[in-house]
């Protein structure tokens, strides 16, 4: 296993439960054993935790686990890495992905690694100015730990509206929330270069911040397979059984872009939910099952006070509104295909709307959507006659 995230650890358990009692490598380019990221931005930020690793017994399943190595490169039936050459039989790919940096010569945090979060964190101290470039998902909860911190803060979006890239129009809705927490929101605002003592924005003027974050995305961290035969594509190309083109090589969690049968598209997901569940899929294929992965993707975020959920995915299907985000804390959207199908829900506060609506997705029902818009019709009672 080449990484050593929540995806690696969780295809070395694959294999043990599936009774492989062969040597298994795991190796890690961080020096820490595998920790979950998820609570980077939320309790670790904030303060509640300095661990998040996962609790998974490693020398009871009698791994070899490599920390501080990485990958170099790849060739069949060996992994060139930072302390020599591996031979393997069975290869899962799982190096996730780095996030984005932007130019300029002033510092700028970034949030990926439990290193990263604690070193954030001991510098959101009372009174300091915060500049976050980026209003998605980690913008908005690193902007929320500033915040609840002491912090001035501002959040410097490109798009009109927050979280444009995971919910196109609907992220207006969540605008309002850096007002009431005292951000400074600046929408449709783009930035030219990170500098020493803040930012200079794209029309010439300045946001002075002694800490600045940048939250603008993540790119697969697979640049180590250049030239190894393995296909990428906006990450390693995989088939919906986790397979690359190269045989005895899987790929599971940031890294790997999927074949969808649902959707019937490629995807690749950048969240804790892929991470943990793909590796089961991966690991039959390696052992020549024919599992094939589909989920329904899911992610949550913790922001301003308010837990927002999203399951699915959406690509201009009809928008169904559940409740009113302008007077009610508790609403959610829905997105329904031409033939009355859920194909994604986001749900604000609203639990129950996540759970049941995953379901409605996962098993493809017709619904009734003149019932879908009344909130207070549960989600599962909402399937057409």
């Amino acid at each position: 296993m080449v990484g050593a995230g929540l995806a690696g650890v969780r295809s070395v358990e694959a294999l043990r439960a599936r009774g492989f009692g062969g040597t298994i490598t795991l190796l890690g380019e961080e020096a820490h054993r595998p920790y979950d990221r998820p609570p980077l931005s939320k309790s670790v930020l904030l303060g509640e935790t300095d661990s998040t690793i996962v609790d998974s017994d490693l020398d009871a399943l009698e791994v070899d686990f490599r920390a501080g190595v990485a990958a170099k490169g790849l060739r069949e039936g060996v992994v060139e890495t930072t302390e020599g050459e591996l031979a393997y039989d069975g290869l899962v790919i799982a190096t996730g992905a780095r996030p984005v940096r932007l130019r300029g010569d002033g510092a700028q945090h970034v949030l990926r690694t439990i290193d990263d979060a604690l070193e954030l964190r001991a510098l959101l101290t009372a009174g300091t100015k915060v500049a976050v470039i980026g209003a998605g998902w980690i913008g908005a909860e690193v902007a929320t730990a500033a915040r609840r911190a002491g912090c001035e803060v501002t959040v410097v979006e490109a798009a009109a509206v927050p979280l444009s890239a995971a919910l196109g129009a609907v992220g207006a809705h969540t605008a309002s929330w850096y007002g009431q927490a005292g951000v400074d929101l600046r929408l449709g605002t783009a930035v030219a270069s990170v500098d020493q003592g803040g930012l200079t924005l794209a029309d010439g003027s300045t946001v002075e911040a002694g800490v600045v974050v940048t939250g603008v995305g993540v790119r697969p961290a697979v640049e180590w397979l250049a030239g190894s035969g393995v296909e990428l594509g906006n990450g390693v190309v995989t088939d919906e059984h986790l397979r690359t083109s190269l045989p005895g090589v899987v790929a599971v969690g940031d890294c790997a872009a999927w074949w969808s049968r649902r959707y019937g598209r490629r995807m690749r997901v950048e969240h804790w939910d892929t991470a943990l569940g793909a590796p089961d899929v991966a690991v039959a294929a390696l052992l020549g099952e024919e599992a094939v992965y589909d989920p329904v993707p899911y992610f949550w975020s913790e922001q301003f006070g308010h837990m927002v959920q999203y399951a699915g995915h959406h690509d201009g299907e009809r928008l169904v509104l559940r409740g009113d985000p302008a007077t009610d804390a508790r609403w959610g959207v829905c997105w329904v295909s031409e033939d009355d199908r859920l194909t994604a829900v986001l749900a604000v506060n609203r639990p129950r709307d996540l759970v049941q609506g995953r379901r409605l997705i996962e098993r493809g029902q017709r619904l009734d959507v003149g019932r879908l818009a009344d909130p207070a019709v549960a989600l599962r009672d909402c399937t057409a006659a």
